[in-house]
């Protein structure tokens, strides 16, 4: 825990109950292991009938939020914001250090030997943190798009897909989205691009299933709803098919992101070939640290 306080405040009974309330929501989550943005923990707070879903109330709980975490209140670690983060190069005491690292690090391919090549897109950065935690345990690559991709990435895909179509795999595209005007086209609009590329996603030489945000889950899960965007130029057949009410990824539980990150991957994993590549990874794995736990004896005589 880092409630750490900065500056002095006292809270009137009101705002010191929305600190309370986040702070009971953010002992859930990081039992489970999650760090939640601010706009999650806004969703929280709608999901759970303690705000009424509007632009006002969701800057009036930031405004609080950080009011509260400056008290020390809430735990600076609890929220994080995952568009803006430090870059920088590893460093090491000792080259036995890397070693070390390495051992601990080191992995193989395992989609090698799989039928399919998997990847996980989501349209939002701020849930890359999210899906970061499930891919990594999955093995699965993942990739934030910040809204519609970018054609150079586009390319690169279309070349990637196409050097795994020729290894004889197929390769398969997770899609996570917000349930609106963009956030649906932008399922298409990856399709017509790699088409372009000469990639089809259509079930013939590679695979594209949007996994989330669609209706059959807004039914089910209940997440508070938004208007949809007027101005957005894709409004009108949104309208037509899904009404005026749109609905944000961010709203789901991220439990529910995972599993169905998991029961996806987990339809399409040959596990006889993935025990093999992971008994093998091991095993190079245990070489590494044997060298790793004798450097210092090795390099005595250099």
């Amino acid at each position: 825990m880092s409630k750490i306080e900065y500056v002095a405040k006292e809270f009137t009974p009101e705002h010191q109950s929305v600190i309370d309330n986040a702070n009971a929501i953010i002992t859930i989550y990081q039992a489970k292991g999650y760090k939640l943005t601010l706009r999650q923990l806004y969703y929280q707070f709608v999901a759970r009938a303690l705000l009424p879903n509007t632009d006002q109330n969701y800057k009036r709980l930031g405004g609080i939020i950080n009011d509260g975490r400056l008290a020390g209140e809430i735990d600076w670690n609890a929220i994080e914001d995952r568009t803006r983060n430090l870059q920088t190069l590893s460093s090491w005491d000792s080259p036995g250090d890397i070693i070390e690292a390495v051992a601990e690090q080191f992995r193989l391919d395992l989609w090698e030997s799989q039928p399919d090549r998997l990847e996980v897109w989501v349209e939002k950065e701020a849930l890359a943190g999210i899906f970061q935690r499930i891919c990594n345990e999955l093995r699965v690559p993942y990739i934030a798009c910040r809204g519609y991709m970018s054609q150079s990435e586009m390319w690169a895909t279309a070349m990637r897909f196409r050097d795994y179509i020729d290894n004889g795999q197929t390769p398969r595209i997770f899609h996570f989205g917000d349930h609106d005007p963009s956030g649906i086209d932008m399922s298409r609009d990856i399709k017509d691009r790699l088409a372009v590329f000469g990639i089809d996603m259509d079930g013939g030489e590679a695979d594209f299933e949007r996994l989330a945000l669609n209706m059959n889950q807004v039914k089910q899960y209940n997440p508070p709803p938004n208007p949809a965007k007027l101005t957005d130029s894709r409004c009108s057949g949104y309208l037509t098919k899904f009404g005026n009410k749109s609905w944000e990824l961010d709203a789901l539980d991220p439990d529910v992101l995972a599993d169905l990150v998991r029961d996806a991957v987990a339809q399409c994993l040959d596990q006889k070939a993935w025990d093999k590549a992971l008994k093998a990874e091991d095993e190079h794995k245990r070489k590494l640290g044997v060298v790793s736990a004798k450097w210092d004896k090795l390099t005595a005589k250099l």
